[in-house]
């Protein structure tokens, strides 16, 4: 896949990257049982991309203006440490992250799909959205997927880190023998 050279110099840069959960690692359904139990669904393809990030010493993190027990079992599931839920103030809670971190914005690789995602695509170094994102969401992204989400967007934009860090080959390498 190519990226556009801006994209990847942004992305070669990346240290942390914060998800957005409902319409990024998902589609953006919440199933709710009869007795109140959630239910959401995630693209394994994303989550092999988490993967094969932190394998390169991407950190990964989650920030979802929603409170999940499911969330927080799929973040454990894929080793993600770093996960902060029910703030829709998203931009004070990262902000608080990157000072304990050492790290700027400039270092950092924000996936949202909708308004509560603005201010943090904003300051990101890396603003990244997806097709089924709400429309003036996008206007703020540096790079919009060509998936959708929780349909392999997450991996997509694993991977155009992964290829800009010049990490690919080594990476593919150990699967492809």
């Amino acid at each position: 896949m190519d990226f556009p050279p801006e994209v990847l110099s942004r992305a070669k840069r990346v240290e942390l990257f914060l998800l957005d959960v409902d319409g990024i690692l998902t589609d953006g359904g919440i199933i709710l049982t009869s007795s109140g139990e959630e239910i959401k669904v995630f693209s394994v393809l994303d989550g092999m991309g988490i993967k094969l990030l932190q394998k390169i010493g991407v950190e990964v993190g989650i920030v979802s203006s929603r409170n999940s027990k499911v969330v927080e079992h799929r973040g454990r599931e894929l080793g993600i440490e770093l996960i902060i839920q029910g703030e829709l103030d998203k931009l004070s809670a990262v902000e608080i992250i990157l000072k304990q971190r050492g790290l700027t914005f400039e270092s950092v690789a924000y996936m949202g799909d909708d308004w509560v995602d603005i201010p943090l695509l904003k300051k990101a170094g890396l603003a990244i959205s997806v097709p089924n994102a709400w429309p003036p969401v996008k206007d703020y992204a540096h790079y919009i997927t060509t998936r959708e989400g929780g349909k392999g967007a997450v991996r997509e934009v694993c991977e155009l880190i992964i290829r800009a860090k010049g990490k690919w080959e080594e990476l593919f390498s150990r699967y492809s023998y």
